[in-house]
């Protein structure tokens, strides 16, 4: 079955409008991208004076940076079985990753320079997983669930809390490790669900993977919502 065609009745994917607007949205995947700017919110929440504008920015950053460079990485790099098919071209795909990383990098810079020098090593991070993990490089040794849960998961909550502080700490370094984990979880259960997906199955099993994957993005995103909130009315 054709990829793209097997992925538009995803939970995450619009119900309306274009087949490219669908299959866009669909390669954003949504839940996830939002997983982990809520992991880069909640560091910025352990912060003892927190600056709003910085956690806005952190997450800018990780939405342009993993929603959209990385995901469309991911469309380009796979060496196997496209994510989204072939519906976008090549060149598409690379506009998409520039239209990600260049106001990415261009806000993480401004901060950098001004404010947090220590973002810099979070930076160089990022950029060398979004690379190495997406295009398989090295033989595909980064391409795997430890160095994604480690990217996307550990990282942005460290990202989150020094780009309000410059320094790290404990606290943060043992939640980046919880982050770390339930994005490795999600990964593990998430490629077994796109397996039985691919082959077609509709099976209480499939419905179960999903109902999984769906209370873990919901209640993530959910739950660190609820504590900004709760920052900004308490401080």
């Amino acid at each position: 079955m054709n990829t793209e065609n097997n992925r538009l009745n995803e939970w995450y994917v619009p119900k309306f409008g274009p087949r490219g607007f669908r299959i866009f949205v669909g390669m954003l995947f949504l839940p996830y991208t939002g997983m982990c700017i809520s992991f880069a919110v909640l560091g910025s929440m352990f912060a003892i004076h927190i600056v709003w504008e910085r956690v806005i920015a952190i997450s800018a950053i990780y939405a342009l940076g993993l929603g959209l460079a990385a995901h469309a990485a991911d469309s380009l790099g796979s060496k196997t079985t496209k994510p989204w098919g072939n519906y976008f071209s090549n060149k598409q795909l690379w506009y998409m990753i520039l239209l990600g990383l260049i106001p990415a990098y261009t806000i993480g810079a401004y901060y950098i320079i001004f404010f947090v020098p220590l973002l810099l090593v979070i930076a160089v991070l990022e950029g060398f997983f979004l690379f190495a993990y997406n295009f398989e490089v090295f033989g595909g040794f980064f391409h795997n669930n430890f160095w994604f849960s480690l990217s996307w998961g550990a990282l942005p909550l460290i990202a989150g809390f020094i780009i309000q502080t410059n320094h790290i700490e404990a606290l943060p370094l043992v939640f980046s490790v919880i982050t770390g984990l339930v994005s490795y979880v999600h990964i593990r259960v998430s490629r077994k669900y796109k397996d039985y997906k691919k082959k077609g199955r509709v099976d209480c099993a499939t419905v179960r993977l999903e109902l999984f994957l769906k209370a873990v993005s919901l209640t993530v995103i959910f739950s660190v919502s609820a504590i900004v909130l709760s920052k900004m009315v308490i401080g």
